[in-house]
């Protein structure tokens, strides 16, 4: 079994009288985290949305009714907790009324499980969201040099817990997920119209790592309207497949201020999508590859270890630009990525008069471990 990092942030916070929600793409292992820590007790009461019976018994829940059905538990699992009606609701009548009873909900549909929860359990749940596995937890499990022999192989095929798993069957199984099965969710939404644009959005977005993206240019090359691409790409986040960094701006009349690049949460998903596993030695687009790896695992990094920060891009219309910058507590964080280390990065001149109080950082196969949590 790898261990989570949620693990210790979920044990830690149980019990404080919050609900504990708990959010992810599918097969990133919620079901299997939540087993591990709450599966074999006999105080809990492990409820499944999927399940009819479940379904039934919140259709008509009251305070009274729900107070019944929790007698001996001290602790109420609902996984697939979006297939709920009124979730929110009858999680908030839980929390509220019957405050001794510690609930804990998961859900792969960010945005029903988020929306739906969100303003009747203000102030009532700590909310996480659970990634593909990451590099510090692989480290973690088979040591450091074990997982840096391995980094070749996790640029190609990421770290979705049933590819790291299966040696030897991860083509096949990336393609699993990435044939709609992933994005199911969202393909079953009513107002999803042509999920073949979906799919396609995706593989432009993959084409485009690390680079700047334009609705415009993405629109033109789809045949969608902007707010069709914005839409798509909204639920493509919410669904914890890509996120988005925005552009850094200040006080610089040529810097870009609307610019936004897209990652995937996953090398894997990324390269599936365009079908592509080629070995890193042989690839075109290995710095691509190789930035979107350290900005995944860096998001990952950051969630678990609950560091908060702004992040950002940045770049000028005359093409000066840095990777990556973190705001934290008063002070610009600057990043330059480098696959090769042979080539050299110089921080712009014109970023570091006009914002002193930075740090600055080339981050290549030498010293990416620390940047990512392992030092």
């Amino acid at each position: 079994m790898i261990k989570r990092s949620l693990a210790e942030i979920l044990q830690r916070n149980k019990g404080k009288r919050k609900a504990l929600i708990l959010l992810g793409a599918r097969q990133t292992g919620k079901t299997t985290l939540l087993k591990e820590l709450f599966g074999n007790r006999s105080n809990v009461l492990w409820l499944n949305g999927d399940e009819p019976d479940t379904l039934a018994m919140f259709s008509d829940a009251t305070s009274t009714r729900l107070r019944s059905m929790l007698a001996g538990y001290d602790t109420l699992v609902v996984d697939e907790a979006q297939r709920i009606k009124n979730v929110g609701l009858k999680f908030k009548l839980i929390t509220d009324q019957i405050p001794e009873i510690q609930l804990i909900a998961s859900g792969s549909s960010a945005f029903d499980l988020a929306n739906l929860v969100n303003e009747p359990l203000t102030g009532r749940k700590l909310e996480y969201h659970l990634y593909p596995l990451s590099f510090k937890e692989m480290v973690l499990h088979h040591g450091q040099m074990e997982e840096i022999r391995l980094l070749s192989h996790r640029l190609i095929f990421g770290y979705y817990p049933d590819v790291v798993t299966a040696e030897g069957n991860e083509k096949e199984i990336l393609h699993q997920l990435s044939d709609s099965y992933l994005f199911k969710d969202i393909l079953m939404w009513e107002r999803i119209k042509k999920p073949d644009k979906l799919i396609k959005l995706l593989q432009a977005l993959a084409f485009q790592v690390g680079s700047e993206v334009s609705y415009n240019e993405l629109g033109r090359m789809l045949g969608l309207n902007n707010e069709t691409i914005e839409k798509y790409i909204q639920l493509l986040e919410k669904t914890f497949v890509i996120f988005r960094l925005g552009a850094f701006s200040r006080n610089l009349r040529k810097e870009l201020r609307k610019g936004k690049k897209f990652y995937f949460y996953d090398n894997g998903i990324r390269n599936a999508l365009i079908a592509n596993f080629a070995l890193p030695e042989l690839r075109q687009d290995i710095g691509a590859l190789w930035e979107n790896f350290l900005m995944s695992e860096r998001m990952k990094y950051l969630h678990y270890q609950r560091i908060w920060s702004n992040s950002y891009f940045w770049r000028t219309q005359d093409q000066q630009e840095i990777d990556y910058i973190e705001e934290r507590d008063g002070i610009l964080h600057a990043y330059e990525f480098k696959w090769s280390p042979a080539k050299k990065a110089r921080l712009s001149r014109t970023f570091s008069n006009a914002y002193p109080n930075h740090e600055y950082s080339v981050i290549t196969r030498e010293n990416y471990m620390e940047f990512l949590g392992v030092g």
